[in-house]
């Protein structure tokens, strides 16, 4: 079992989740329920399946919730593009969120390829 909170790839997403919160503030309310609730989901999914996956017995259950969290930061990443082109988010936040997503996503990409070298 590892400590998912000593990860640098879940500290990262953590941090893409806290500014997802902190931009969704601002989204127009009917949003609530439709994009502002899914692009939160969805972002808030990466790190917990990060956590979920360091409390399973192997590194091959591990690098499976790995896998589910990037196709989770991929939903993020697109959600977050259409909130740009919506113009809830301006072009530089958007640039910052999407380049935060992608960090996430290759960091998770690394991770999973190292678990499949070690079995």
């Amino acid at each position: 079992m590892r400590d998912f909170m000593q990860l640098k790839v879940w500290q990262k997403a953590h941090q893409l989740v806290l500014q997802i919160y902190r931009h969704t503030r601002s989204f127009p309310a009917e949003e609530r329920f439709g994009l502002t609730a899914h692009l939160v989901k969805s972002a808030v999914s990466i790190p917990s399946n990060i956590a979920e996956g360091c409390g399973r017995e192997t590194d091959k259950e591990l690098a499976r919730f790995l896998s589910i969290a990037t196709g989770s930061a991929t939903e993020t990443e697109y959600q977050v593009l259409l909130a740009k082109d919506l113009g809830y988010l301006n072009q530089q936040t958007y640039q910052e969120l999407n380049s935060l997503a992608n960090e996430v996503k290759r960091m998770l990409h690394a991770f999973i390829q190292r678990l499949s070298a070690s079995t």
